[in-house]
């Protein structure tokens, strides 16, 4: 046999036992098989279940952290209006305060006045004391410089020092004689406080153009006495619970317990000159 000649065909092999007698399997383009049916097989090692359990537990940890996340953007949202909250109280209390330290400090207290009165129950350290116009007021004598054993029931006494209320830190009581003074002459122009009963609004003499209630600085020492002391020889009856200096240098006296008048003023000379 010469190369141009054709080779006899091969032989076919005895089929395997329990195998096809075919000699070979078809391509996968021709037999029509997936590509699915190409993968190598898994290895020993490879667990369907690990894997499934893996990606099982990843949507459940991102949704743990989104929920964490969630969590503190809300708590965040939360504090944000309690902090702006907490910020603006102690912004609008310190311009409070600055406000007023700066200007006015005409409605704090307790501040220096007094009242005059007649002498009720007498201790060893307090007694009391009734206006003319039905008010009761409490006296402490403890830091008075007026002798305890000087105060009997039924005097006519003016008291001066720290006002709270209708209670009297007494720094000075002095003792007045009945039916004597312009307390007494002048009573009957006090109208007392009755209950239920309209504030009385009227004006008597002059009131400063520039006043404005509330505004001023409170005074202490001898010059809120003497204006004490003027406003209420004058207006006897009710209770100086401040003195004010004003802006032109008079002064306003601040009057409680009576209906009226609740501002005395008093000028630089410590004169009465108006009402109201």
């Amino acid at each position: 046999m010469n190369d141009y000649e054709s080779a006899s065909p091969p032989k076919t092999l005895p089929a395997r036992p329990g195998s096809s007698a075919t000699s070979a399997p078809a391509c996968a383009e021709n037999s029509g098989a997936t590509t699915t049916n190409l993968r190598p097989a898994p290895s020993p090692d490879w667990s369907p279940s690990v894997t499934t359990a893996k990606k099982a537990r990843q949507p459940r940890v991102r949704r743990l952290l989104s929920n964490r996340k969630i969590g503190r953007m809300m708590a965040a949202a939360v504090m944000c209006p309690v902090i702006g909250l907490s910020i603006g109280l102690a912004t609008s209390t310190s311009a409070s305060a600055a406000k007023l330290g700066s200007g006015s400090n005409a409605r704090s207290g307790p501040a220096a006045g007094g009242s005059p009165g007649t002498v009720g129950s007498v201790s060893k350290s307090s007694f009391t004391l009734t206006t003319s116009a039905g008010q009761k007021v409490t006296i402490d004598q403890a830091s008075s410089s007026t002798s305890k054993s000087a105060i009997t029931k039924g005097e006519r006494a003016l008291v001066l020092g720290t006002v709270s209320s209708n209670t009297i830190k007494a720094t000075q009581v002095i003792v007045q004689t009945t039916g004597s003074g312009s307390a007494i002459s002048t009573a009957a122009t006090v109208i007392p406080f009755q209950k239920g009963a309209p504030t009385t609004s009227k004006q008597v003499g002059q009131v400063p153009a520039s006043y404005s209630q509330g505004s001023g600085t409170i005074e202490n020492g001898t010059t809120a006495n003497k204006a004490t002391e003027a406003a209420l020889a004058a207006y006897p009856g009710g209770i100086v619970d401040r003195v004010v200096k004003l802006s032109n240098g008079e002064y306003e006296v601040h009057n409680i317990g009576v209906n009226w008048p609740h501002h005395v003023f008093v000028n630089q000379d410590f004169k009465v000159v108006g009402a109201e």
